[in-house]
């Protein structure tokens, strides 16, 4: 348990965040939600007893802003979490142009690095700290989101980078790549046969998609004592969806 602890979950007022929020408070976490979607923090934070606090991870004021009322109101952030994201569509690297490019990067990966940088600076002064970001198992291979999966890929270097730099000042620093997790958003899509194939399932080692508690546990784990020797690591949680892609290369596939 990390009862008195403190974890700031930033895009936690829906999907994976959200169910980290739920997670970590069953674990004795003391929760603060931050999001672009004030109603949505809202939301979270009364159902995990926490605070909800506005979020623009694409303004390096809002974030500076957010620590200083954070630690004002709730204290130290021992835990950071960053699930903030938006998404892609499938859409052909032809069909893609600067506008797309820039508002997924700004928010997935230059929003993921400030906020490191933020609280990181915070907890390294302090001589201690966890940060779990969200990266995706897009970002571990090719696929056709060909803007967020380069954007994830660099969040897990990232991970790497701030572990290796803080490491001495007690800050450990690791990322979770899901597969695809079933939020609200995904089950509707999966549902409808609107992106994925009808045998999605079948694909997976485990033949089934990832709850969004199961990506909570893992990101927990990270944050919590029970890591306390893990730093540098991105952990992958997709039922096997790595492990079985190969198979569809062979008769048969996956048995």
């Amino acid at each position: 348990m990390s009862a008195g602890k403190l974890a700031l979950v930033v895009g936690g007022g829906n999907g994976i965040g959200a169910a980290c929020c739920e997670v970590m408070h069953a674990h004795g976490w003391s929760i603060a939600v931050a999001d672009l979607d004030e109603a949505a923090a809202q939301r979270t934070a009364e159902a995990v007893g926490g605070s909800a606090f506005h979020l623009d991870v694409r303004s390096i004021a809002s974030i500076k802003a957010l620590a200083d009322q954070v630690e004002s109101d709730a204290g130290p952030v021992d835990a950071l979490v960053v699930s903030s994201a938006i998404f892609q569509g499938n859409v052909p690297i032809e069909e893609t142009d600067e506008e797309l490019f820039d508002r997924v990067m700004e928010v997935n990966l230059r929003g993921t690095y400030h906020v490191n940088r933020v609280f990181g600076m915070r907890m390294a002064t302090r001589g201690a700290g966890a940060i779990v970001n969200l990266a995706s198992v897009t970002g571990q291979g090719s696929t056709p989101l060909n803007i967020y999966g380069p954007g994830k890929a660099a969040i897990i270097n990232l991970s790497k980078s701030f572990a290796g730099e803080w490491g001495g000042r007690g800050v450990r620093v690791n990322s979770v790549s899901p597969g695809v997790t079933l939020v609200p958003r995904i089950r509707e899509r999966k549902a409808s046969g609107d992106r994925y194939p009808a045998d999605l399932d079948q694909r997976m080692a485990l033949r089934r998609c990832v709850e969004p508690n199961e990506v909570a546990e893992a990101v927990e784990f990270l944050a919590s004592s029970r890591a306390s020797g893990i730093t540098g690591t991105d952990l992958v949680v997709d039922c096997g969806w790595m492990t079985g892609a190969l198979w569809g290369a062979y008769l048969g596939g996956l048995r």
